[in-house]
């Protein structure tokens, strides 16, 4: 019998062998055939004992086997890793299809759910009947076996090319370095960037500064490098990564894979009843239809777009004046921006970065939900994890109940994807031994410690610490039982963003900074005077950052909407249509931003990336209440936890929302904490 299905509660990563990992799940798929066969065979009058609890259970012993494997591929790649991983998933695939379209099962679902038996069931465990009879329809149950057959075929190849989009995107980034051993390169970088890249050369045996596409690499030289050129080629890498241009030009190109993706989403919903896939994306969504979607982004840029241009036309105004630059091209931007800020503000992420040690951000982020929650989070280190550097916490309840626990894995490194996210391990959920404990995995790609220094955080990274804290909040101080509901199971995807960007408030507060910050030698907080600086320096260039991003949303959700199987190119196409519409920096011909978004064509935001803004007008009115009644109120924390981050998917998010704030969403707190002009 193979380690993977021997844990007992968390997974014992040590163990995991990629040679052990398909015989795993084919043990664990056949039990699971076994189980519906046994679940349907004596349940003519099917009841949530009866019918959800063992289907429950059969999800979990799946998830067991495959969500440390899922993590370990996202964290610690491999080639023997990859290889058992992508032969797994056509089998996970078929498995999820055969489920979905099986009629006996659904017919099960819905006699409970027109049973007397339902009228008797809480408010949780209604909705995950409802949400199994929704799904069943989404899954094509009650197609023809024909189209069934079809649509399995489909559900298998999305699969297997978003894998493969993902991959891709994970070899390009990895395998482009910048090796220097010319010092005058390095002007205008700053000590800690420097030191980073000549860790990075010893780690690789080489002299001088080795730099990557990782983000803590990449960002500073697009930031601070005084040389045009050396700024040049390393966008030029980062922007046409996985694609037929740059210097891995056709090497792992995505260009024919987000071509196929989005033919067989179109099909797909098209198939089960929708005119294209932004249609059934929102289905399972708070939007109401794809028109609100557009009217709502539309507005956002209408707001924001004069601003915008305004922003960037100063900058050009500040390029010329300083450097005589009169062709400000992607590369400048940052470059400029940077320097604008640092004369209007006095200010610079870099200045930022001594008083943000990992040590005491993360214990100052453990104090931040004390005072709004009342937890308190311990660490434990005789847990089994899968990088020296990962990090492992209980959270206790204000009545010294585990309510949680977590994986914190903080650094970017080789063989690991990129971005920040959370993942769930475990979800909450009635067992027969009692409640499990949900647990979670936290994942980022913050730069690493160097030579004898801590770690040292930029604010952005702070921030963005919270922003996956606040999702972690939601899956772990859930109250919800059943897990189809519990947690961020179920929580309507354009409301999921909600907890984890309300969160990010408190990396601004001065309250909350006195927690969080430190200089690594003096142990000082940050001071007033750079607080102020920070806090005046919020919002620059805020609308640009806000047309960046509807950008990317209408992108995305356009193209899901008007995708035509008959045209080809429809990614470039729509990409132009956006940027003249909305965007104010206009990149080279040779951008190829698609090809790396995997937020949509490998992640769970196709059609949905405009999730982010909408829950930002959640989470910004949310977070307006503490402004009002004092930002660590206890009673205001409690509400928030008990309307929002207890309640999981049991419950449509609107109806939450109004019982946390007394009434709908506005759009002001907003645009008033983007510093534009409601």
């Amino acid at each position: 019998m193979t380690n993977i299905l021997k844990n007992t509660n968390l997974p014992a990563f040590s163990t995991i062998h990629a040679e052990d990992v398909e015989a795993a799940l084919d043990d664990v798929l056949k039990q699971a055939r076994q189980t519906v066969n046994e679940i349907l065979s004596n349940n003519e009058q099917p009841s949530w004992q009866s019918l959800v609890l063992p289907m429950e259970a059969l999800d979990a012993a799946i998830d067991k086997v495959w969500s440390p494997v899922s993590h370990l591929n996202s964290v610690m790649n491999s080639d023997e890793l990859r290889l058992a991983y992508n032969a797994c998933l056509p089998k996970l695939s078929q498995f999820g299809t055969e489920l979905g379209q099986n009629e006996d099962l659904y017919k099960a679902y819905k006699t409970l759910a027109n049973s007397a038996a339902y009228a008797d069931l809480d408010v949780a465990q209604k909705k995950v009947i409802d949400n199994a009879v929704r799904d069943f329809r989404l899954s094509g149950v009650e197609l023809s076996q024909q189209d069934r057959d079809r649509f399995k075929q489909i559900s298998q190849s999305l699969t297997e090319l978003t894998a493969k989009f993902e991959e891709n995107l994970l070899d390009a980034t990895h395998d482009w370095k910048k090796h220097i051993t010319d010092e005058t390169l390095l002007a205008g970088l700053p000590e800690s960037t420097q030191e980073m890249a000549e860790q990075f050369a010893k780690r690789d045996n080489l002299e001088g500064w080795l730099f990557t596409l990782d983000f803590p690499s990449y960002m500073p030289v697009m930031s601070y490098a005084d040389n045009r050129d050396f700024r040049e080629e390393m966008y030029t890498a980062f922007a046409t990564k996985a694609s037929d241009q740059g210097p891995s030009a056709g090497k792992w190109d995505n260009t024919d894979i987000m071509a196929d993706i989005l033919k067989l989403r179109h099909e797909l919903a098209q198939l089960i009843g929708f005119d294209n896939h932004a249609e059934r994306s929102l289905a399972t969504k708070m939007a109401q239809s794809p028109q609100q979607v557009l009217d709502f982004l539309t507005d956002l840029a209408t707001r924001s777009k004069s601003i915008a241009e305004q922003e960037f036309d100063e900058l050009k105004a500040f390029a010329k004046d300083t450097a005589a630059m009169t062709d400000l091209e992607a590369w400048d931007v940052t470059y400029f921006a940077e320097k604008l800020r640092q004369q209007r503000y006095s200010i610079s992420q870099e200045e930022l970065k001594p008083y943000f040690p990992e040590k005491t951000v993360v214990a100052g982020l453990f104090a931040v939900v004390n005072k709004l929650y009342g937890l308190e989070i311990k660490e434990r280190t005789d847990i089994d994890v899968w990088h020296k550097d990962v990090r492992f916490f209980d959270v206790f309840d204000a009545k010294g109940e585990l309510r949680g626990q977590f994986y914190l894995d903080l650094y970017a490194r080789n063989h690991k994807r990129g971005g920040a996210w959370m993942d769930e391990c475990l979800v909450r959920r009635q067992t027969e031994e009692g409640i499990q404990t949900p647990v979670a995995f936290l994942t980022c790609n913050f730069s690493e410690p160097v030579g004898d220094k801590p770690a040292l955080f930029t604010h952005d990274e702070v921030t963005t610490l919270f922003h996956e804290f606040g999702h972690g909040l939601h899956h772990m101080l859930t109250k919800i039982h059943h897990a189809g509901v519990s947690g961020i199971n179920g929580v309507a995807w354009d409301a999921v963003e909600l907890p984890s960007q309300f969160m990010e408030n408190w990396a601004w507060e001065r309250e909350a900074l006195d927690l969080i910050s430190g200089h690594y030698e003096t142990g000082e907080v940050l001071p007033q005077d750079l607080f102020d600086k920070m806090i005046a320096a919020r919002n620059f260039q805020s609308a640009m950052i806000m047309v960046r991003q509807l950008e990317f949303s209408l992108f995305d959700f356009r193209l899901h909407l008007e995708f035509n199987p008959e045209q080809a190119n429809q990614v470039d196409k729509i990409l132009a249509e956006v940027r003249e519409q909305v965007a104010v920096v206009k990149p080279p011909k040779f951008n190829r931003f698609a090809h790396s978004f995997s937020h949509i064509f490998a992640g769970g935001y196709a059609a949905g990336y405009y999730s982010y803004k909408w829950a930002e007008v959640l989470s910004a009115d949310a977070f307006s209440k503490f402004e009002e009644k004092g930002i660590f109120d206890r009673a205001t924390g409690i509400e928030f936890l008990q309307a929002i981050l207890e309640q999981g998917g049991s419950r449509e998010p609107m109806e939450l929302f109004i019982q946390f704030r007394g009434r709908e969403p506005e759009i002001d707190a907003l645009l008033r904490h983007s510093g534009i002009a409601v």
